[in-house]
């Protein structure tokens, strides 16, 4: 018995000097704390509304959706005349371009068959959602919905994110 108790307090002593160290704090030169960069609503607005200008321009009423790096809407815009149906659309596409930090448009081929990543209730693969990417650092997305064509809600997204993208890369 007392041979089965030293044993076993051995291998406790082993046991933490292994796994021990995968709780020890963080090398040097590891910072303790990451600072993130996120969109101001008066960004956020910035884009929406360069959205919905640009494609009043083209003669169509959209919803504009602007989420931050969390998934999480930041603004959302509908014009006047656009769809009910847009709302949730537009949000599926700002989240769907964000995370795969690509435009929707780029994604049609991108994924086939009957059980795929598109089959995620948050994700649209449609034309319409970019990226917020600037300076490699993922903001968040902009989703349009409600053009008659995915191509001329992405033109409106990127005219949004155009609004703002040198005052972004100049920060």
């Amino acid at each position: 018995m007392k041979t089965a108790k030293m044993a076993m307090v051995a291998l406790s002593v082993v046991s933490v000097s292994i796994v021990a160290p995968a709780f020890a704090a963080p090398h040097a030169g590891q910072p303790l704390t990451v600072n993130i960069k996120r969109l101001s609503l008066d960004t956020a607005l910035r884009i929406g509304q360069a959205a919905i200008e640009k494609c009043r321009k083209e003669g169509v009423s959209v919803t504009v959706t602007v989420i931050d790096r969390g998934g999480n809407a930041q603004v959302v815009l509908r014009d006047t005349l656009a769809m009910d149906v847009s709302i949730p659309i537009s949000m599926k596409k700002a989240y769907t371009a964000m995370e795969f930090n690509s435009p929707t448009s780029a994604m049609d081929d991108r994924f086939k068959g009957t059980y795929n990543v598109p089959k995620v209730e948050q994700l649209l693969i449609a034309a319409g959602g970019i990226p917020i990417n600037i300076a490699g650092n993922i903001m968040g997305g902009i989703g349009v919905s409600g053009a008659p064509s995915g191509l001329t809600d992405e033109a409106c997204a990127k005219a949004g994110l155009a609004a703002v993208s040198d005052d972004l890369e100049m920060e």
